[in-house]
């Protein structure tokens, strides 16, 4: 994509002339919103209670708030009173659900900061509808307790595993360059989070950048110690995200859906040992696993409508990516916001 004027896929960009004041009250020294304020009016002309579809399609990961609504029922409850059906799809990571809601296999998801970049990058058409706020403690490169390893800058020329495309990736790019080391200094070992767990306690792996649960698995059952978390190098918010037609052709139900993942945030917040016995029937991972990091989710569950903190958050990422080489032009976030108000 051209630096001045990348190209937008297809569905709905930003929204409501309200936002993009703010916004651009913010960030507009920064270019992030150029281009985009002429495309209000689109967004204002289309009805915001419209509802086409009658099943709603989620897809969801071990880590995503989703699974609160799934346990508790209150998604299917709500949405079976106007006719519409809910399924779930469960993914290991972001990148895979993410190539799902492109595809329209899945109409919404959750999933972390990077995978985003990634498929916006390739132009998927796909839209942020919300946000979570940051939790940089729920992600960690760990190593074996009897490990050698006691720095970062001993990860030189060391395997290091992580998703690719996925949320442990700034965390990774973040942590060597404070240690004044680069990715072609370790030797990336890509794995999904299963397949990783399986690795790094076999002792195939030096390192394991990996977010919770699998996290907390790997600390209360896999021999693991914390070599650095992500506080002080990445943000690791949670974003909600659309398939760009099922948006725009449903906007009725995504403020409703935001409201109802925000409200099952806050409960888990004041109810840590019940959500974790919910989520643990929910997603088979063991109740201790879940009791630690439950604990560390405090900021993922804080969940609104994309804020401009979100898309800062973002877009420095993304710069970040591009001057990496980790995706081949600029970006701007911006381009495929879908508002929903405070």
């Amino acid at each position: 994509m051209p630096q001045s004027s990348p190209a937008r896929p297809s569905g709905p960009t930003s929204t409501r002339r309200r936002l993009l004041i703010s916004l651009g009250a913010l960030l507009g020294s920064t270019g992030l919103l150029a281009g985009v304020g002429g495309l209000a009016g689109l967004a204002a002309a289309r009805n915001a209670n419209q509802v086409q579809t009658k099943v709603l399609r989620v897809g969801l990961q071990k880590s995503s708030t989703f699974n609160i609504l799934r346990a508790r029922g209150d998604l299917a409850r709500r949405l079976e009173r106007q006719g519409i059906k809910v399924t779930w799809a469960e993914f290991t990571s972001g990148p895979p659900l993410l190539e799902a809601l492109a595809a329209g296999k899945v109409d919404v998801g959750e999933t972390g900061d990077a995978p985003v970049i990634f498929a916006q990058s390739k132009k998927a058409p796909v839209v942020y509808f919300g946000q979570s706020q940051p939790n940089p403690e729920a992600v960690a490169i760990l190593v074996r307790q009897n490990s050698p390893i006691r720095s970062v800058a001993d990860l030189r020329g060391k395997k290091v595993a992580f998703a690719k495309g996925s949320s442990a990736v700034p965390l990774v790019v973040n942590a060597l360059a404070r240690a004044d080391l680069k990715l072609s200094d370790i030797t990336p070992v890509y794995l999904q989070p299963p397949e990783g767990r399986v690795a790094f306690e076999s002792g195939k792996l030096d390192a394991w950048a990996v977010w919770d649960p699998f996290y907390a698995a790997a600390q209360v059952g896999g021999n693991a110690r914390v070599l650095v978390n992500g506080r002080g190098l990445t943000s690791f918010r949670l974003y909600f995200l659309a398939n760009s037609d099922f948006a725009d052709a449903n906007p009725g139900l995504l403020q409703p859906l935001i409201r109802d993942l925000r409200a099952a945030g806050q409960w888990a917040l004041r109810n840590p040992g019940e959500s974790a016995r919910f989520l643990s029937e929910a997603t088979k991972v063991p109740l201790p696993v879940l009791e630690v990091s439950e604990r560390r989710r405090l900021g993922r569950y804080q969940v609104s409508p994309i804020q401009p903190g979100g898309l800062r958050d973002q877009q420095r990422l993304a710069d970040a990516f591009v001057k990496l080489k980790l995706i081949p032009a600029p970006i701007r976030v911006s381009d495929i916001v879908v508002d929903l108000g405070p």
